[in-house]
């Protein structure tokens, strides 16, 4: 049962937040928002006036208490993740209640499974980090594409956008990522992380239609490579971005996403086609549907439902396709997310 339960969202009017909330509400949750920004939330309030507002800063343990206090879970959409995922991860720990991110951050990322994997399982809490289009997504679809397969020699996740207007989230992230990586770019190959200085080169990818075949920048490292390999023995984890995409996120000064709808999605789409192969045989799964970032929401709540009712497969710190039996949970998904199976 979590129909009128309380769930905090940290960072809830950010883009991402704000979906979050609104997807909350429908599924019967009642959302607690909450940030570093209380004129932010004072605005956000507006939109919905019978919820609460506790503002809480990641410096400001006691705020933090008081944010999660009576909530059944905490969602944390507030980036820089390096920032805030741990200071978040340890007042859910203190009121022993779930965490789930949406970080895209791939070292923030590392950090939580390397800093709160022994606390979380002694705690029995999940903590599920990279909940989100990127680094949940994937995983749940490469452990689909696993199937009853203990281990494969490579899976690859292209991510055919058709374009990229990323948030001012997003570029604040990134920023702080390429400072931790000082100019160097990251990849995983023969079972780790790999720092490295060498030139990205572009490839065309066969994404099936209605996209077709589409030059991708190889090499356009996200959070699947942490979140696949935390629980798959796969050696090799490579992830693509059509050239378009990647030219919007890089840019000097992109454009921020535009609303095309009432629910505040942008018209961008998206199709993730991923592919793993052991020895000569090849599986692949493919999803589609529209802006990343709404469609974070529809990831983070099933989860959180799931986990408040006791549809996980561990406690701990782990990621999308550890925690949830992963078919299922993407079955879930529509009409957010269509998903179809072409191995």
């Amino acid at each position: 049962m979590t129909v009128g339960q309380l769930v905090t969202v940290y960072g809830a009017y950010g883009h991402t937040g704000k979906f979050v909330v609104a997807h909350l509400r429908e599924r019967g949750f009642v959302p607690v928002l909450s940030g570093r920004d209380a004129r932010k939330l004072t605005a956000a309030r507006e939109e919905y006036p019978e919820l609460e507002v506790r503002p809480a800063t990641v410096a400001d343990p006691a705020s933090l208490d008081h944010a999660l206090a009576g909530a059944a879970a905490v969602v944390n959409c507030a980036g820089p993740f390096a920032t805030t995922a741990a200071p978040v991860i340890e007042a859910a720990l203190r009121a022993g209640i779930p965490y789930v991110d949406v970080a895209a951050e791939i070292e923030a990322n590392a950090d939580t499974f390397a800093r709160f994997a022994d606390r979380a399982r002694a705690a029995g809490v999940a903590v599920v980090p990279a909940m989100a289009f990127y680094g949940g997504l994937g995983d749940l679809l490469v452990t689909a594409a696993m199937g009853d397969w203990g281990a494969a020699d490579e899976a690859h996740i292209a991510y055919g956008l058709d374009r990229w207007e990323p948030t001012e989230g997003t570029r604040v992230a990134g920023r702080v990522s390429a400072g931790r990586r000082a100019g160097r770019r990251v990849r995983f190959r023969n079972g780790g992380l790999e720092y490295h200085t060498d030139d990205l080169l572009t490839v065309q990818w066969p994404f099936p239609e209605p996209m077709g075949p589409r030059d991708v920048v190889g090499e356009f490292t996200m959070a699947d490579v942490v979140t696949v390999p935390s629980h798959l023995f796969i050696p090799e984890v490579r992830t693509y971005m059509t050239t378009e995409a990647a030219a919007g996120v890089t840019a000097p000064a992109p454009s921020p996403p535009t609303a095309v709808d009432e629910s505040g999605r942008s018209a961008q789409t998206f199709l993730v086609d991923v592919v793993v192969r052991s020895g000569g045989t090849e599986r692949r799964v493919v999803a589609g549907g529209q802006d990343i970032y709404a469609v974070t929401a529809p990831l983070v709540v099933e989860a959180v439902h799931r986990i408040l009712t006791g549809r996980t497969r561990t406690v701990g710190v782990a990621s999308a396709g550890e925690i949830f039996e992963a078919a299922g949970f993407l079955g879930a998904l529509g009409p957010h997310i269509t998903v179809e199976v072409r191995s």
